[in-house]
């Protein structure tokens, strides 16, 4: 079955359901919200962790954040972006990243940044 098949004839919560299983089917995007699991980042700092053009990261971001997954916050010339905690759908990816062998890693580097920005 695929993602379009699967929203069919649910409405609006079928759209939306669209929405997070097609943010959640590219492995950059699992990989921008394990970078956000812990700390927020802005644009730069999370395009710096791919090799892809800038606009193709911010192109994810764009997909994540239509689909509920992260918000945007615009401090002075920077966007910040974080996770949004309260989607159930972030928790269970949280889950899935805890024994994902690829987002181990990311989660722990995301960790690592907010307990040095907490101490700075």
């Amino acid at each position: 079955m695929s993602v379009d098949e699967l929203g069919e004839g649910l409405g609006a919560e079928g759209a939306g359901a669209q929405r997070i299983f097609q943010a959640l089917s590219s492995q950059v995007r699992r990989k921008i919200l394990a970078y956000l699991s812990h700390s927020s980042l802005t644009a730069g700092e999370i395009a710096s962790r791919f090799e892809m053009s800038k606009p193709s990261v911010s192109q994810h971001l764009s997909v994540l954040e239509t689909a509920g997954l992260i918000a945007s916050e615009k401090r002075g010339q920077f966007v910040h972006y974080r996770m949004v905690e309260d989607s159930l759908v972030n928790t269970l990816n949280g889950f899935v990243q805890d024994v994902c062998p690829v987002s181990r890693p990311l989660k722990r580097e995301s960790k690592t940044l907010k307990k040095t920005r907490d101490e700075a």
